[in-house]
């Protein structure tokens, strides 16, 4: 077994990069349209060093240079403001951002004014208009000193230094309207007392200790994204994180092996906030759960449990799946064997953490993986996009990273022992904010796919319908619905008529604004509780609302929601005195399952756009309710009047 382990630094979740590496990027300018793409991302899925990174952003550039597409990559804008240099970490972002499919604009602030940055509404940041503002400070940054202090005079230090981040953030929301990534700070690796640093007021580590919880709660009230980088430090070494020659030198806040890793842990904050995030890990058995293989070692045979590390290892990587499950990721099962076979330790191992009960999706046979997913994913309601999968075979990881690149599949190392830490490196199930209703999100999906299988074998489906007892509540966005009303907006893909994205700060401001019909759905069945599956944001334009966005969970489709759903904004849009609704479908890579979603809920199309998209409309006074089989309860402001 290993005796070091993998190293955080080296990102070793990700494959090596392939020796063509360089003349793989020469040639991907001379691809088409469309091609261009999917090859840099395979490229940029590899775990590439400073100069790999610098090699993706020539490919950018000189594609960019020349007019050519760089579609289907997403277009994205963020500013990096510190109080170091940026230049180094800009084009490590750039190119990091390939592996999450964005096409990065990186603009960066002036050195060492960080404060006229965001305060001057004519700086370079804010005429940018970026979409995201990264703080990039660390601890000199702080109006802060260490040295022995009272108390009171401690908290007076840290309010000041809180102010002073504060400031930075109004600065840049009342001229921008990015998001911010604000850093909690890592403590210098050299202590002033020692081991008392952690007690003593004013020591680093006391100090910051205090502004790092007044950061995460600032984060939390603003709307903004909250980056550990306190924590990564820890995690690599503190020792590693600071290089003082390198600060001397060059103003660069952390070592240089590091920005690759640093670079990453932004991209896949901004991915989380834009709704690309793992919902469900794929678990194979033999020597991945247990050591062996159970259909030839039998169940006395395989390692599991206390007494060796080997079994020790296993049940590590078992408690890393429950304690995922706990926070609202599904598991499922892939696993190539018989099924009945592949069962007997989940029911019969004494050792065995992992129950049935815990599995959403249990797939044991001889077929290919690939195909296995796409059935999992389907029976989930879920993008295959949405899966993970832990496997401990290369030839099965590399199997299903070339038929379906869009399944998370980290790479393992050969000791078991680093599972668990290697799938928490892998920030494939990274939350950009968490709400109660993500802790219950595995049993919603559990639920769904045994109503999915009850579905399967009727043939009277309003009768099946009808036996749910669903029941419906619509109500007006709200505190307590805010943080899930801006997850489903901005990780809703498939039932999204428009894929608008809001932040948390642009729900709070829906929520306050009279005129603007900002409706969240729940619904609940036999079953279980399905949580927040809807949001519907309607905006008056003149005899008209205007279906700004309307977007569904897919794992509540064919059960009459959207019918339901109309009848209410249709009733409320009647009540505020409009004559029409008017809808727009957007097209994306993902919606094509709502391209008829109007038509079908007999809107006329009243005209076309740009890319594709179409308008539709609804007359409301000739408007006849559509049927369904769903309780409704309305808990809605009364009307505005147009």
């Amino acid at each position: 077994m290993s005796q070091s382990g993998p190293a955080l630094k080296d990102l070793p979740w990700l494959c090596p990069t392939p020796p063509d590496f360089r003349e793989a990027c020469r040639k991907l300018s001379g691809l088409p349209d469309g091609a261009f793409a999917v090859e840099a991302r395979r490229l940029a899925a590899h775990a590439m060093s400073e100069s790999h990174l610098n090699q993706i952003c020539k490919a950018l550039d000189r594609r960019s240079a020349a007019g050519q597409s760089l579609d289907p990559l997403q277009p994205l804008t963020l500013a990096v403001a510190g109080n170091g240099t940026t230049d180094l970490l800009a084009k490590a972002l750039r190119g990091t951002a390939v592996r999450y499919g964005f096409d990065l604009r990186v603009v960066q602030g002036a050195f060492g004014q960080i404060s006229h940055e965001a305060l001057d509404p004519d700086s370079e940041i804010n005429r940018a208009a970026p979409d995201y503002v990264l703080l990039a400070l660390d601890h000199r940054a702080l109006p802060l000193a260490a040295g022995p202090r009272s108390p009171e005079e401690e908290a007076a230090d840290v309010e000041k230094a809180l102010g002073w981040v504060s400031s930075l953030c109004r600065g840049f929301q009342s001229h921008t309207h990015a998001t911010l990534l604000l850093p909690t700070i890592p403590a210098p690796a050299a202590p002033l007392f020692g081991s008392l640093d952690a007690r003593v007021n004013g020591a680093w580590r006391h100090l910051l200790a205090a502004v790092n919880r007044g950061i995460a709660e600032m984060a939390a009230g603003s709307g903004s994204l909250l980056l550990d980088v306190a924590g990564l430090a820890e995690t690599v070494g503190l020792e590693t994180w600071h290089d003082e020659a390198l600060w001397n030198i060059a103003k660069l806040s952390f070592g240089q092996s590091l920005v690759p890793l640093y670079a990453d842990v932004v991209l896949r904050l901004l991915a989380a906030s834009r709704g690309q995030t793992r919902k469900c890990l794929v678990l194979d058995l033999d020597n991945t759960l247990w050591g062996g293989v159970i259909g030839d070692d039998g169940l006395d045979g395989i390692e599991l449990g206390n007494g060796t590390a080997r079994g020790e290892a296993f049940l590590a990587i078992q408690k890393t799946a429950l304690a995922l499950r706990d926070r609202g990721i599904v598991l499922a099962v892939c696993s190539k064997n018989q099924d009945e076979i592949a069962r007997q330790p989940f029911r019969r191992h004494s050792d065995m953490l992992i129950k049935e009960d815990d599995i959403a999706v249990f797939v044991a046979n001889w077929r290919d993986k690939a195909g296995n997913l796409r059935d999992i994913a389907k029976r989930l309601d879920i993008g295959v996009d949405a899966l993970a999968l832990l496997d401990d075979n290369p030839a099965e990881r590399a199997l299903v990273r070339r038929e379906l690149p869009q399944v998370g599949v980290p790479e393992l190392p050969e000791d078991p022992a680093d599972y668990p830490r290697v799938l928490a490196w892998s920030g494939l199930f990274e939350a950009a904010a968490y709400s109660d209703e993500d802790a219950v999100r595995a049993r919603y999906y559990a639920d769904n796919a045994r109503r999915s299988e009850a579905g399967a074998a009727v043939t009277d489906m309003d009768g099946y319908l009808a036996s749910l007892g669903m029941e419906m509540t619509v109500s007006a966005f709200d505190a307590m619905g805010r943080t899930r009303i801006t997850q489903l907006i901005n990780k809703t893909n498939q039932f999204n008529l428009t894929t608008r994205r809001y932040t948390e700060r642009d729900v709070l401001a829906m929520e306050q604004d009279p005129q603007v019909l900002a409706l969240q759905i729940r619904l609940k069945d036999t079953f279980g509780d399905n949580g927040m599956i809807s949001v519907v944001i309607g905006r008056p334009d003149g005899d008209a609302l205007d279906l700004d966005t309307w977007l569904m969970s897919c794992r509540v489709l064919n059960r009459g929601v959207e019918c339901a759903t109309l009848n209410v904004v249709a009733g409320l849009a009647r009540q505020r005195g409009f004559r029409w609704l008017r809808g727009v479908y957007r097209p994306t890579e993902k919606n094509a399952l709502v391209r008829d979603h109007y038509r079908r809920l007999g809107f006329s199309q009243d005209g076309a756009e740009d890319g594709g998209a179409t308008i539709w409309r609804l007359r409301l006074d000739s408007f006849s309710p559509h049927p369904h089989h769903i309780a409704v309860g309305l808990a809605v402001p009364a009307p505005h009047p147009v």
